[in-house]
């Protein structure tokens, strides 16, 4: 058995946040954000809109787009950092919702990269015998952003996607899964309180440290130099070149990352799926998103061959080759 692609949905808030409303909130300009990162605007989950809920709806899209019903789902793979509870595990809350009755249910960290990592664990599943499993990225970065730091709040969204995993016959499938980290980086892109090292406190609400700090220009070296060795790494283990690739589907943090990593593999811009102009970094969510998107509009085909890459806090870096 080879586990296989068989529905994609996403989903995203219906309130907009575009560059000129942050420029009423902070002190940039939309200009300025579009040349350093890509974004025009983001969406923003509405008050009580938990991962949960945006989870549910985009679930529930790709459960008709595969023809699964939730009843006959083994498993459920949540992947965020913005749960609904620091306990219980949101997708054990999207089971329930969604009456995935017989599936068992567990959420997944790590970060913009938990989408890829949630894939592989259910690629390895299917091979051993499980049916089906739902791999979700979810998030509400909104609820962790410093909305006075105009170096983090400009660059995060709100939103789902999903994957249905089945076990299939034939060729078509996920070919590979490559995963990588680096835990002596985490200080790069980090929560710094809010867990066990440093509990919440009045103190660490007023300094603001249970919201993402990072760092800028440091984390965009190593994040294209990860993306770039990944991506060749898995081609070569699949006896592949990039000219084979049929659609590049990143983590979509910033298109300067994305346009330098494409210029050093040599792959060519119409080859890769872009939407963060529109939805900005949604993390655990960006990729998944972007595959439903590019499956919708027909991007991708059956036979197309499509590699996904990210990286993200941890540091943590992955990729997967698909053969639709």
């Amino acid at each position: 058995m080879r586990a296989r692609i068989t529905g994609t949905g996403s989903y995203a808030p219906p309130k907009v946040l575009t560059n000129r409303d942050l420029e009423a909130m902070v002190a940039t300009s939309d200009e300025w954000i579009i040349e350093r990162t890509g974004i025009r605007e983001r969406r923003v989950a509405a008050s009580g809109e938990a991962c949960s809920d945006l989870a549910v709806r985009a679930a529930e899209q790709a459960l008709r787009a595969a023809g699964v019903r939730a009843e006959d789902l083994d498993l459920i793979l949540l992947a965020t950092c913005t749960g609904d509870y620091p306990l219980p595990a949101t997708a054990c809350l999207v089971q329930h919702r969604l009456g995935a009755v017989r599936a068992a249910a567990c959420d997944l960290s790590a970060a913009c990269c938990g989408f890829v990592y949630a894939l592989s664990v259910a690629d390895a599943y299917v091979r051993t015998g499980m049916r089906h499993v739902l791999v979700i990225g979810s998030e509400v970065m909104s609820a962790i952003l410093d909305w006075s730091d105009r170096n983090t709040c400009i660059l995060f969204g709100d939103g789902a996607g999903a994957a249905v995993v089945s076990g299939v016959q034939g060729d078509a499938g996920i070919l590979s899964t490559h995963l990588r980290s680096d835990g002596g980086l985490h200080e790069l892109i980090a929560v710094p309180a809010g867990g066990s090292r440093l509990p919440l406190s009045e103190k660490v609400i007023a300094e603001k440290m249970n919201c993402v700090k990072m760092k800028g220009n440091e984390t965009f070296k190593v994040a294209v130099r990860m993306l770039e060795e990944i991506a060749r790494e898995t081609l070569a283990s699949n006896n592949l070149t990039v000219e084979d690739i049929d659609l590049y589907v990143p983590h979509q943090a910033n298109i300067r990352i994305l346009k330098a990593v494409a210029e050093r593999l040599g792959l060519p811009l119409e080859k890769i799926m872009l939407n963060l102009d529109r939805y900005g970094n949604t993390s655990a969510a960006s990729i998944p998103i972007a595959l439903d998107e590019a499956v919708r509009q027909g991007r991708i085909k059956e036979g197309s061959l499509v590699m996904l890459g990210a990286f993200g806090a941890g540091l943590t870096w992955a990729s997967a080759l698909i053969r639709w």
